[in-house]
């Protein structure tokens, strides 16, 4: 779409219609190095949690009807898993509001040597008391999540306004995608080093000799936790030198910093196209961009799809983390780990480790993927609802025949629960994170898709201080009730995804309208925005946007 008065700006065409190529792959490693980070570091927590109950709290659970090892406090444990996501959600906002306001490189490099020193000095916990040890764990993994938020705004913006436009749904899914395999990686990790310890240090199990299944183990099993922990720090710094080469996108140095030629340079001396410098257009491109955050013209144009994009990804990651936060909890139900007073403390660790590694593996890492692949083919969307509603289906069968499937259906209860898995990423998990990135003009959108991405760790907090709550003790009643909750936290993402338009096929400019044609962009009526046709107005209709709604009526 032009903008008035001429054609689009050289650079964004180029950038639009460039063929893939080798930098636009180097982006998403680049990028995707650090969702690896992420996941890995905010994930790791689940497979040794159970072992810090186990060295810092043996007595926690000696003296009630039915002993068992010790345990975390439910207070403590939702603050050791949940700390890193408050820091996360303040970090998100913080560098999302200064990757519009200083440029996405500037800020970019800080965000990994942040995860990089508080991964290492989550590691190195000290303190003679269980209090000392847990709170400077507490202290050093906020600070991480501090770091992990600010990768969220400003890898997704990075790598949307690096892409073209036929392409860009799967390269930022890609970047997000090596969130599985952090998740993976994490309980690969926990699984090598438990072993290895387990097989040098072997103790009895906590029904055979209580304080041995622990102390035997002793001082490996305080080694192995600190161990996994800071291999988190390894990634962050292997390609922080690669995250410092890389240029200002060229949206940014354009149509914020005013500067077309720096831009076309930028972009010629990584991608192989041919860009003319076109000064005299910009002026065109910020007088229809010339509008904060907070104004009457930001809300009349973006105002619901900014609601669409915060609520769904924060009723998605209600489900989401408390899925993987609390499947340490589930899988004895499902017989993927042993009761907890048959093994010793390194065992359970082993167990869990493993279980959350092939859950990850079948359930977790294909969705990721099948995202990648069918995402601009079938649509941002479409992918959303569906992966919503069949969430929503398979975990109330999951609650309301709780009992029968523990007892007598488990491997019907393990597909179940590894297809919600399978459907979230497949489906809101991965979408929330592309949408907001596509939406939003450049001048606000890295902080756009930072107050989407805080309000989905605000979901993942309610998760960890709410729903992991129930699921602790494992009381089959509270569990139940845990995932009919879930259930309907799904099925309200699904209805809030209408407040959401599709962006397949078209440029970012368009989209956002920042062209200068607002009729068919986020600001035209609803029933162009969500893709229902307004023949009213066709002579405006670019074509994109009639392939886009004839494909999706296809």
């Amino acid at each position: 779409m032009a903008a008035p008065g001429g054609s689009n700006l050289a650079v964004l065409d180029a950038l639009d219609s460039a063929r893939t190529q080798m930098y636009h792959m180097k982006a998403i490693v680049i990028a995707g190095m650090g969702f690896f980070t992420d996941a890995y570091d905010l994930f790791c927590i689940s497979t040794v949690s159970k072992l810090l109950g186990r060295i810092y709290y043996p007595d926690d659970n000696l003296y009630i009807d039915k002993p068992k090892p010790g345990t975390l406090p439910v207070s403590v444990n939702n603050m050791v898993t949940g700390v890193a996501l408050v820091g996360t959600l303040m970090g998100q906002l913080v560098f999302g509001y200064f990757g519009d306001k200083l440029g996405r490189k500037r800020v970019y490099g800080i965000t990994l040597v942040l995860m990089a020193a508080c991964a290492i000095g989550s590691g190195l916990s000290f303190g003679s008391s269980a209090h000392a040890v847990i709170g400077t764990l507490c202290f050093f993994r906020f600070w991480l999540g501090f770091g992990i938020g600010g990768d969220y705004p400003l890898s997704a913006t990075i790598m949307s306004e690096y892409s073209n436009k036929k392409t860009r749904g799967a390269f930022i899914a890609a970047v997000f995608a090596m969130q599985g395999v952090g998740i993976i990686f994490a309980g690969l990790v926990s699984m090598i080093v438990s072993g290895i310890l387990l097989h040098y240090h072997p103790a009895p199990a906590w029904k055979e000799n209580h304080d041995r299944s622990w102390q035997d183990q002793m001082p490996a099993a305080d080694y192995m936790w600190r161990i996994v922990l800071m291999i988190g720090a390894f990634p962050a710094l292997a390609t922080f030198y690669w995250r410092m080469k890389m240029p200002e996108t060229a949206r940014y140095t354009a149509l914020i910093e005013g500067n077309a030629k720096q831009a076309a340079n930028d972009m010629q001396k990584v991608m192989d196209v041919e860009i003319q410098a076109e000064q005299d257009k910009l002026a065109r491109y910020k007088a229809a961009n010339d509008y904060p955050l907070l104004s009457r013209e930001f809300a009349r144009r973006h105002g619901l799809h900014l609601i669409g994009t915060a609520t769904t990804w924060f009723l998605l990651d209600i489900a989401f983390y408390s899925q993987n936060l609390t499947q340490k909890d589930i899988f004895p139900a499902i017989k993927l780990t042993s009761p907890v007073d048959d093994i010793n403390a390194l065992k359970e660790v082993f167990e869990i480790s493993k279980a959350m590694f092939l859950v990850a593996l079948l359930g977790t890492f294909p969705g990721y993927w099948v995202t990648v692949a069918l995402i601009d083919k079938m649509g941002r969307y479409l992918i959303q609802l569906i992966g919503f509603f069949m969430m929503s289906v398979f975990m109330l069968l999951m609650g309301v025949m709780y009992n029968d499937l523990k007892n007598k259906h488990t491997t019907l209860f393990a597909l179940f629960y590894a297809l919600t898995f399978f459907f979230a990423n497949f489906g809101p998990n991965s979408t929330t994170f592309v949408l907001p990135a596509e939406l939003f003009p450049t001048r606000v959108r890295s902080t756009c898709h930072a107050i989407s991405a805080a309000s989905g760790k605000a979901g993942a907090i309610v998760a960890a201080f709410g729903v992991q709550s129930l699921t602790l003790k494992g009381d089959v009643g509270h569990i139940k009730k845990a995932l009919i909750i879930l259930s309907v936290t799904n099925i309200l993402g699904f209805f809030f995804t209408f407040l959401v338009p599709e962006t397949m096929g078209r440029s970012l400019e368009e989209i956002s309208g920042e062209d200068g044609n607002v009729e068919n962009g986020p600001g035209a009526p609803a029933g162009v925005a969500m893709g229902v046709a307004d023949v009213s107005k066709d002579d405006k209709m670019p074509v994109s946007s009639t392939e886009w709604q004839s494909s999706m009526h296809a």
